[in-house]
């Protein structure tokens, strides 16, 4: 299984919108994908599923994490890092077996000029303190409120050619 999880619980996100673009893209390319967004984690995920702990709300999207081998992480930039989210997400998660020795791609965005290039950097350390083996081709998108057409699809040539590339490695890893 492989799964695209959009880092950020943000309503009407930036990140949603671009996660939505790559599984389309995967899709035609033959990569069927599961969508999660992180707007989708129980509203008391802190209070509920840290330490071992485990609500009802939050076992099938630790079912779906621990079914997945492959995961496409699309990270925006939050106070120049990833979104807290993202890590109290990740520490909801069973250890070891939902990340230990599987795959992941990266993508950052962000609505500044460097495409969240330090957040997916300390996400990478993050991946690799879980085992979570990280594909080299990481993508920065920069400026992302231009990157989109009417349609919800990239329309800039050099982003659709990068993130085509990294979808083909991605594919193989």
């Amino acid at each position: 299984m492989t799964t695209i999880i959009s880092g950020t619980n943000r309503p009407g996100s930036w990140t949603l919108k671009l996660a939505k673009y790559y599984q389309k893209r995967l899709k035609a390319k033959g990569l069927d994908t599961t969508l999660l967004s992180l707007d989708q984690l129980p509203d008391r995920l802190i209070e509920t599923d840290l330490f071992g702990k485990r609500s009802p709300e939050f076992q099938p999207i630790q079912e779906i994490i621990t079914n997945t081998q492959k995961f496409l992480f699309i990270i925006p930039e939050y106070n120049g890092s990833f979104p807290g989210v993202l890590k109290t997400f990740i520490d909801a998660c069973s250890f070891p077996e939902s990340f230990y020795d599987k795959k992941a791609a990266l993508t950052g965005l962000s609505s500044g000029k460097y495409g969240n290039i330090r957040g997916v950097d300390h996400f990478t350390g993050v991946c690799h303190y879980l085992h979570l083996h990280v594909m080299p081709l990481k993508i920065h998108i920069p400026n992302i409120k231009l990157e989109f057409d009417e349609n919800g699809d990239l329309f800039k040539e050099d982003t659709v050619q990068f993130t085509g590339e990294q979808m083909d490695k991605f594919i193989v890893f």
